[in-house]
C-alpha cells in the first residue's frame, strides 16, 4: 500500500485513521522522509504504543498523534498547502455497536453528497465518508477493509462514493486464502483513490495470495457506466468460468429462493405461546443451519424439527373454537410488538408468515464451511437461515440424489463470499450460478469426474 503511494503521490502529510500501534505511519515514514505524519487513535491504549513507537524511530519532530475519534478529529490544511495521503485500515465494527448519534451523522454526511446511507453500515463506511470531508482534490488514498461492502446494500455509499467524489483507482479483492489478518478468515478490499479524479474505468483484481498484490497496479478496468448501473460488484472479480461440455448453470433448471423472514422468531416459532394453536397452523421447519448440517444426505424425519406458525391471511376458515385460540395468540402476539415491525407492515395481513413450499433440495448459506445440501424428503419449510432448490420442471430422484452429490463435492467455498469473522455466504443467484452437470444427461452420467 505504501509502495502504490510512493509511485502516485508526493504527499506533504499522511494521515493514518484508526492508526492503532502505528505500522502505516512507520512505512510511510521512511517512504515520505519529509512528510509530517498524523495518527489518529480512539483507543488511549493503543495511541500510547503508537507514541512510544513514534519516539523509538525518531520521528517526534514531525509525527502528531490525536486521540481521538476520527469522524471528530478537524486537520488544519497540509503543510504548504501539499498532498494528504490517508492511509490505514479502518477499525471493522458492526453497526449494532454504533451508537445512533453516529448513525445519524453518517446519513447526513452522505445526503450532503447526495448519497443514500443506510444506517446499517459498518465503522469502515464512516471513514470513507470522513476522508471525502476533509480531503481535498489531489488528496491520495489506499485503505484495506473487509470487502463486504462491495456486494452488500449498505455498500452501495460508498461504491457510489468512490465513482464520485472519492475518485477511485483501483480495488483489489484479496481472497481469503492470502491471511490478510492472521485472525480472521475474511475476505478483504485494498482500495485506492485519487480524490476528485472521475477515470472512465476503475481497475479490479482478484488476489490469492499477498505476493500477487506487487504494488498495486494490476486489475483488469471496468467502466464506470457498467459499475454505476451493478448492484454488486462482486461478480466483477470471480474469473470467468466457461462451463465445460455438458454442463449448465443450475438456475437453468432451478429457481433458488431463501427462507421466509419471520420478523419475530420468538413469536413465529412454536414454544408455551403457541401450544394452543391448531395443529394445521404449525409447519415442521428448518430454523436453524445445523439442522442442515447435520442430518447426512437426507433430511428424511421432521420430528426433530421445531415448527413455525403460519396462519392465512383470511381466518374465516376456522371454525369458531379454532377461531378463538388464534384470536387469544395473536392478542399475545401484538404484545411482543409481532403486528409492527417492517416485515409485518408489508404483508398482506401481519399474522401471515407465508413460508414457501417445501424444496426439492435444501442447502444452508452461511457458514465457515462450503455449504451443505440436503434432499428434503422431509418435506420441511425453511425460513431465512437456508436456501431452497426448486425444480422448474420435473426431475427424477435418480437425477437428484446425483445432484445432490455432485454439489456437494463440487461446491467450495471459493465460490461464495467470505465476511470478516470467516463466515462464507452463497446469495441466491450465486447459487444459480454454480455450474452443474445437465439434468438432462446426467443419469447415464459419472459426475464424480
Amino acid at each position: 500500500m505504501v509502495a502504490w503511494a510512493k509511485l502516485n503521490s508526493t504527499p506533504a502529510r499522511v494521515v493514518d485513521a484508526g492508526s492503532g500501534s502505528g505500522r502505516f505511519l512507520l512505512a510511510a515514514s521512511n517512504a515520505f522522509p519529509k512528510a509530517s505524519l498524523v495518527g489518529i487513535e480512539i483507543d488511549p491504549v493503543a495511541a500510547l504504543l503508537l507514541r512510544a513507537n513514534i519516539a523509538a524511530a525518531g520521528l517526534r519532530q514531525r509525527a502528531h498523534v490525536w486521540t481521538a475519534d476520527f469522524r471528530q478529529a478537524a486537520l488544519a490544511t497540509a503543510p504548504e498547502g501539499g498532498q494528504t495521503l490517508f492511509i490505514g485500515n479502518p477499525p471493522y465494527v458492526r453497526h449494532h455497536l454504533i451508537a445512533a448519534r453516529w448513525k445519524e451523522w453518517l446519513s447526513r454526511t452522505a445526503e450532503g453528497r447526495g448519497i443514500s446511507a443506510s444506517q446499517l453500515a459498518g465503522l469502515h463506511i464512516h471513514f470513507f465518508f470522513r476522508i471525502a470531508e476533509l480531503a481535498k482534490p489531489g488528496d491520495k488514498g489506499v485503505l484495506i477493509t473487509a470487502a463486504e461492502w462491495l456486494d452488500v446494500n449498505y455498500g452501495s455509499s460508498v461504491r457510489e462514493l468512490l465513482l464520485r467524489d472519492l475518485g477511485g483507482v483501483s480495488i483489489h479483492r484479496v481472497e481469503p486464502t492470502a491471511s490478510i489478518f492472521p485472525d480472521a478468515a475474511t475476505t478483504a478490499a485494498i482500495t485506492t483513490f485519487d480524490v476528485g479524479a472521475l477515470r472512465p474505468c476503475l481497475r479490479l483484481k482478484r488476489v490469492e495470495k499477498v505476493a500477487d498484490l506487487g504494488v498495486l497496479a494490476g486489475g483488469k478496468p471496468v467502466r464506470r457506466e457498467r459499475l454505476e448501473t451493478a448492484k454488486r460488484w462482486g461478480a466483477f472479480f470471480r474469473p470467468t468460468k466457461r462451463a465445460p461440455e455438458g454442463f449448465v448453470e443450475l438456475g437453468e433448471f432451478f429457481s433458488v429462493h431463501r427462507g421466509q423472514v419471520t420478523g419475530a422468531n420468538r413469536v413465529w416459532i412454536e414454544g408455551p405461546h403457541s401450544r394452543d394453536l391448531p395443529e394445521r397452523t404449525l409447519f415442521p421447519t428448518v430454523t436453524k443451519a445445523r439442522d442442515i448440517l447435520t442430518v447426512g444426505r437426507v433430511l428424511t424425519d421432521s420430528s426433530s424439527l421445531r415448527r413455525v406458525i403460519d396462519l392465512p391471511v383470511d381466518l374465516n376458515e376456522f371454525d369458531a373454537g379454532e377461531r378463538k385460540r388464534i384470536e387469544n395468540f395473536l392478542r399475545f402476539a401484538k404484545k411482543q410488538g409481532a403486528d409492527s415491525g417492517f416485515i409485518a407492515r408489508h404483508r398482506k395481513a401481519w399474522w401471515a408468515v407465508g413460508l414457501r413450499n417445501p424444496a426439492a433440495i435444501l442447502t444452508s448459506y452461511m457458514a465457515r464451511r462450503a455449504p451443505a445440501f440436503v434432499l428434503n424428503d422431509a418435506a420441511a419449510r425453511h425460513i431465512n437461515i437456508a436456501h431452497g432448490l426448486y425444480p422448474r420442471e420435473a426431475i427424477s430422484r435418480l437425477v437428484l440424489e446425483q445432484l445432490r452429490d455432485f454439489l456437494a463435492t463440487a461446491v467450495s467455498r471459493d465460490d461464495g463470499r467470505t465476511y470478516a469473522g470467516g463466515l462464507t455466504k452463497f446469495e441466491p443467484r450465486e447459487v444459480e450460478r454454480l455450474l452443474i452437470p445437465d439434468p438432462r444427461q446426467m443419469s447415464s452420467m459419472d459426475v464424480r469426474k
